[in-house]
């Protein structure tokens, strides 16, 4: 918890913008990443983040390949290419 919380004085929710799979869901379902990103903020919340970074490196990674997939889709691509050789 920040010494001083500027958002509950003025009233802004920003993490509502940044926290998309932890919001409302319109069908009471989870959302796909919704896990990976509950651990995520469960290891960064309140050690800072520069600390953060260090620690929660593992947890934001999973989470990011939850939503963008790179790592699957480069592994996709090498092993089309696999098929490809003769």
């Amino acid at each position: 918890m920040p010494f001083w919380d500027l958002q509950d004085q003025l009233g802004i929710n920003a993490d509502k913008w940044m926290l998309h799979q932890s919001s409302e869901q319109p069908y009471k379902r989870a959302a796909l990443c919704h896990a990976f990103e509950k651990e995520w903020i469960e290891c960064a919340s309140g050690i800072g983040q520069i600390r953060a970074r260090k620690e929660c490196g593992p947890e934001y990674e999973d989470f990011q390949e939850c939503i963008n997939r790179h790592k699957t889709l480069e592994r996709g691509a090498k092993l089309q290419h696999l098929e490809q050789l003769p």
